[in-house]
């Protein structure tokens, strides 16, 4: 069967990404270049709401969380820093009847997982040396514990703190199931199969945002996005033995295929 997801041309920024860093920091720019800002239509300007994945050129990956059906909602491509016009920006409407949250998600039970939704583009994005594909990990496939994976999006800097305008990235090393369901970390209850776990400590994403990737290297050399940012603990993102929690993506590689298949 062929995938309609696209193999090649994806998960290889023009601009490598600087993993050196550790602590939060300003992405270099364009080198996460899947990277999308969503954003609401509210009193005749569009606002960022949440991050996500450009998988092919009219789809978006996000979080089932951050679609609201009353919004209007639009894309953003090669978006680097929010406060300034550089160019290289593409925004892309998103219709209603482009929407496809996941048919399990309840936004009452996040910890139920299912957090995640497709968004169809009205139209294609154009692709360039600073908008690319982002790569989707095979089915089923499952990152081992300390595997080095990074956060992006323009979420806060830290609990309740500003909003940055540049994108920002963080290590966040993988916490596998085994010790993000001990009772001193999540726990049983809260953490499902179809989620992995990443950070943990001073870094957990406050530098991402929800429905952003997590942006993890393959033996390959390609970047591919192993998870959708779903949830931080109530003690704020950066509390001890609460990594940030995300949608696995390759649990619902049949989802995605289909839905795109479908839909297309």
């Amino acid at each position: 069967m062929l995938s309609p997801l696209p193999a090649y041309g994806c998960g290889v920024p023009v601009y490598s990404p600087n993993a050196r860093v550790v602590n939060g920091e300003d992405a270099i720019p364009y080198s996460w270049p899947w990277q999308i800002s969503l954003q609401y239509e509210k009193d005749g300007a569009f606002h960022h709401t949440c991050g996500g994945t450009l998988i092919a050129p009219n789809w978006v990956m996000t979080a089932g969380h951050c679609i609201s059906t009353s919004r209007q909602y639009e894309v953003v491509v090669g978006e680097y820093d929010m406060s300034s016009a550089e160019g290289s920006e593409q925004r892309i409407p998103v219709p209603t009847e482009g929407i496809f949250v996941h048919p399990k998600w309840n936004p009452t039970c996040v910890a139920c997982g299912n957090d995640i939704a497709l968004l169809r583009l009205s139209h294609t994005a154009e692709l360039s040396d600073k908008v690319k594909l982002g790569c989707l990990p095979p089915q089923g496939d499952v990152l081992s514990n300390d595997y080095p994976c990074y956060i992006s999006g323009w979420g806060r800097l830290y609990t309740n703190g500003p909003l940055p305008s540049k994108l920002q990235q963080a290590l966040l090393p993988v916490v596998d199931y085994a010790h993000c369901t001990k009772l001193d970390w999540w726990g049983p209850f809260a953490i499902q199969q179809s989620m992995i776990c990443a950070g943990g400590d001073i870094r957990s994403g406050c530098n991402g945002d929800s429905g952003g990737p997590l942006n993890c290297q393959a033996s390959d050399g390609r970047w591919q996005v192993h998870g959708i940012a779903s949830f931080v603990s109530a003690l704020g993102c950066n509390a001890l033995k609460k990594p940030t929690v995300f949608t696995r993506v390759s649990a619902f590689s049949p989802w995605i295929e289909e839905t795109i298949a479908n839909n297309s």
